[in-house]
């Protein structure tokens, strides 16, 4: 028999805020501006399902691993939940729970007719081969058959995934209900039913945030200068649009490092020098190399914009920061711990559950494309995305005012009202 090696659970998270912690923080804030009654709180703030999976997979050298394996569904009140998977070693369920109920407060921002989920698999796809991940996804597929579905639970990408595990899950899925079936994933290739403008839709998102805010603070783009942490696919985007309006982008990072020019960086050069060397900076001369990459998080820019991981913004560089805009691209960049210090220096926050929304509003675009069996123009997915993006930041802005707090609890305060009085339309419980 092949020897069996098991991916297990990490450590609890010790070294850094349970993310799962600081959704609450705000969820508990926004709660009791809303005076949500005890019921529907409880309702609210546990998921409605966790699934693990063990999903063993021949790998190349004949042995097999069994990995560890998450599907968090938070809530479907306002219709199929949706969220990501993601591939990384780090993956840890409490992580999972916390970004499940990220995108169903993401969904309900801005207006969509979804829930949240989130999923996982502990692994490290860096040091895997295209077989491998393939035979992991379609492992995945399968154990979630009865979880996934058009009407059900939609995945998409997420860290270490991207349109080909779409695919791979799609096919596996479209066997076990006999049918080809789109509509079960978003994010996938263009010939198999993704959407044009899918790729650059959360970075474009971010851009028209970014936009709003800086309107609402007196401040034209072509008079401010900016830093983005990640250069990814949601930073480069992000980085680019910006630029394109006239924000002059001071720094960018990725794994390699951050890059500062005060001149600023043309954005377009950066983004063919990392296309042509294996999708990292490393060496790029358009820049100069920080010595210390966090600093970019502090430098004397007027918008920063976290689009890498989770808690970069902490009680211990909060104070710190000099930009009077913090655009969130990442999903959870700021620490609970932050907030109180960053409202207290007065920088206005997008947060990142309306800041990233650009991504899943066009996943719903994608989904109901393929419901509808009719492709959508270019044009037609970004006028509506846009439209979508302004009308949800003009909604939780007009939500700060009116209860005098910060974005971010507008935000949640926006969010948890829809599903709360959708729960009670529909009869409560």
């Amino acid at each position: 028999m092949a020897a069996t090696t098991v991916y297990k659970e990490p450590a609890p998270l010790l070294d850094r805020e349970n993310p799962l912690e600081s959704m609450m923080s705000r969820f508990n804030v926004a709660a009791e501006i809303l005076g949500l009654d005890e019921e529907t709180y409880e309702v609210l703030k546990a998921p409605d399902k966790q699934v693990i999976v063990h999903i063993p997979v021949t790998m190349d050298n004949g042995k097999v691993r069994v990995f560890e394996g998450y599907r968090v569904i938070h809530n479907t009140i306002l219709g199929p939940s949706k969220g990501g998977i993601r591939y990384d070693k780090n993956v840890h369920l409490d992580e999972v729970k916390a970004l499940a109920a990220w995108m169903t407060w993401k969904c309900a921002v801005v207006d969509l007719p979804y829930g949240g989920a989130k999923g996982g698999i502990i692994c490290e796809p860096a040091t895997m081969s295209a077989g491998e991940i393939e035979r992991l996804t379609r492992g995945y597929t399968l154990a979630m058959k009865d979880v996934f579905g058009p009407d059900r639970d939609i995945p998409a990408p997420d860290m270490g995934t991207g349109p080909r595990e779409m695919a791979w899950l799609m096919d596996e899925f479209s066997k076990t209900v006999g049918a080809t079936s789109p509509a079960v994933v978003t994010g996938k290739p263009l010939v198999m039913g993704g959407s044009l403008g899918r790729t650059e839709a959360t970075g474009r998102g971010v851009m028209v945030a970014a936009l709003a805010a800086l309107k609402k603070l007196g401040l034209e783009p072509t008079q401010v200068s900016a830093a983005v942490q990640g250069f990814g696919n949601v930073g480069t985007w992000a980085a680019k649009l910006l630029s394109e309006q006239g924000v002059r982008i001071k720094c960018i990072s990725d794994i390699s490092g951050a890059y500062w020019n005060e001149a600023g960086i043309n954005i377009d050069e950066a983004v063919a020098y990392k296309n042509a060397h294996k999708g990292r900076l490393d060496g790029f001369t358009g820049a100069v190399l920080m010595e210390n990459a966090d600093d970019l998080l502090t430098t004397n820019v007027d918008v920063l914009v976290p689009a890498a991981v989770e808690d970069v913004i902490t009680e211990h560089n909060a104070h710190d920061i000099k930009a009077k805009l913090i655009v969130e691209g990442a999903n959870g960049p700021t620490s609970a711990s932050a907030d109180p210090i960053i409202n207290e220096k007065g920088i206005m926050v997008v947060p990142d559950i309306l800041a990233n929304s650009g991504g899943v509003t066009v996943s719903y675009f994608e989904w109901v494309q393929n419901r509808q069996g009719f492709k959508w123009t270019e044009e037609m997915v970004t006028e509506r995305a846009d439209r979508i993006m302004s009308d949800a930041f003009e909604k939780v802005y007009a939500t700060s005012q009116k209860y005098n707090v910060p974005m971010r609890i507008a935000a949640y305060v926006v969010a948890i009202d829809k599903v709360a009085q959708t729960y009670k339309f529909r009869g409560g419980f």
